[in-house]
C-alpha cells in the first residue's frame, strides 16, 4: 500500500504574524534553490522548538516557469502562470515569481529567522521580488475595518478544498496558491458612509452579517466573488490574508491576499468577475479603493516531494527552459462564456476574494 503524501503546514489556526517572500530565481541559482527546498522543513523544525506555542509553519511554492529550470519528469497539471486581466477601469496584472516563501507564526522573530536562514542559504541564487511583513489586525479585520475570511472552510472541507485528488497522482496531497497584494487608498473610503461601505462589501460593518441577495448590490465585493461548480456548490477555498503597512502617510498600506486551493481553473473565473466584470462593467465596487499590484501564482508540494526531490534537468535545458505564457492563458480565461460555471474539477478549483 502506498502511503499518503503528507502536505506542508498549511492549515494552521490564524496566527498574529506573517512573512511573505516573493523571490525569482537568478541565472546559475538553480542549485541552491533545489538545497533550500530540501532543507527548509528542517530549518523551521529548529526554529519553531524554541517557541512551540508560537505555531510557526515555513510553507514554500513553486512557480510555472521556475519548475522546468528545477526538475525533470512530470509538472502539476494545473500549473501554469498567473492570468492578468485589464477591465475598463482596474487591472490584475502579473508579476514575476519563481518561489512564494510563506512563513507564520504568532510572534515575529521566529518568522524573521527562518526568513534570514532561508536567504543567507540562497545568497545570490535569487532577486527579491516582493517582500511583505503581514499583522493580524484586531479580530481578523482588514484595513477597511471589516471582518477577513469569515467564509473559509474549516476541518475535512478545508482539507477537501486546497488538497490535489488521485486525478494527478504524482502530485497528489499538493495545493495550488494564488497571491496578489493590494495597495488601498484608506483615505478615500474613510470618505464613504459605513452604509456605502457595507454595500461595496455586501456585509455588515459591525456585526458581520452577510446581506440577504435580494438587498446586496450586484457589484459588491461578496457577489462578485462566488463562483459555483457545474453541480451548482460554491467552490471553497482557504485564504490566509494579512493586513500590512506602513503608518506614515508616504508609504504602501492594504491587503497580502493569499488562497490555497486544489487547483487555479477558478481563480481566473473570478478575477474575471471582478476586473472585467459579470456582466461586463459590472465590475468589484471595493477595487475602487484599492489596487493590485502583484499578481501570481505556484504549486506547493507535499513534504515527500520536498524530502525526495525529482532529478535537476541537464545544463543545456535549464538554459533554454524559461518560458512566459501569460498572453495565451489570459485569452484562454477572457473566452470562457460568463454564462457558464466552470466544471468542477475533481481535484478541486480555486476562488479568489479577500473578504468573503
Amino acid at each position: 500500500m502506498n502511503a499518503v503524501p503528507v502536505p506542508q503546514t498549511i492549515l494552521t489556526r490564524k496566527t498574529k504574524q506573517a512573512l511573505f517572500l516573493v523571490l525569482t530565481i537568478d541565472d546559475g541559482g538553480e542549485s541552491a534553490v533545489r538545497d533550500l527546498l530540501s532543507d527548509l522543513p528542517s530549518l523551521a523544525r529548529a526554529v519553531s522548538s524554541r517557541a512551540p506555542e508560537a505555531a510557526l509553519a515555513a510553507i514554500v511554492s513553486i512557480g510555472s516557469d521556475a519548475w522546468d529550470r528545477l526538475f525533470t519528469g512530470a509538472r502539476p497539471r494545473g500549473l501554469r502562470p498567473f492570468v492578468p486581466y485589464e477591465g475598463e477601469v482596474h487591472t490584475a496584472p502579473a508579476t514575476p515569481g519563481d518561489l512564494l516563501l510563506h512563513i507564520k507564526a504568532d510572534q515575529m522573530d521566529l518568522c524573521f529567522e527562518v526568513g534570514r536562514l532561508a536567504m543567507d542559504a540562497l545568497g545570490d541564487a535569487v532577486t527579491v521580488v516582493d517582500e511583505v511583513h503581514g499583522f493580524r489586525y484586531f479580530d481578523l479585520r482588514d484595513l477597511i475595518g471589516f471582518v477577513d475570511g469569515t467564509e473559509n472552510p474549516v476541518g475535512q472541507a478545508a482539507i477537501d478544498a486546497i488538497t490535489v485528488g488521485d486525478d494527478d497522482p504524482a502530485f497528489a496531497g499538493g495545493s495550488y496558491v494564488a497571491i496578489q497584494r493590494y495597495i488601498t487608498d484608506l483615505g478615500a473610503w474613510g470618505s464613504l458612509t459605513v452604509e456605502e461601505q457595507e454595500a461595496a462589501i455586501g456585509r455588515t460593518k459591525t456585526d458581520n452579517v452577510e446581506m440577504s441577495d435580494d438587498v446586496k448590490p450586484s457589484n459588491s465585493h461578496i457577489a462578485l466573488n462566488v463562483v459555483e461548480g457545474a453541480d451548482g456548490e460554491e467552490i471553497d477555498v482557504v485564504r490566509d490574508n494579512m493586513p500590512y503597512g506602513d503608518v506614515s502617510g508616504t508609504g504602501e498600506r492594504g491587503t497580502f491576499y493569499i488562497a490555497y486551493s486544489a487547483g487555479p481553473d477558478v481563480t481566473e473565473e473570478m478575477l474575471r468577475k471582478m476586473f472585467i466584470g459579470d456582466p461586463p462593467g459590472n465590475y468589484d465596487r471595493l477595487l475602487d479603493f484599492t489596487t493590485a499590484v502583484t499578481g501570481s501564482q505556484f504549486f506547493t508540494p507535499t513534504l515527500d516531494f520536498l524530502e525526495d526531490l525529482p532529478d535537476p534537468p541537464p545544463a543545456d535545458r535549464v538554459a533554454t527552459s524559461e518560458r512566459s505564457e501569460p498572453d495565451a492563458y489570459r485569452d484562454h480565461a477572457a473566452d470562457r462564456d460568463p454564462a457558464t460555471p466552470p466544471d468542477r474539477p475533481t481535484d478541486g478549483s480555486l476562488g479568489i476574494g479577500s473578504l468573503h
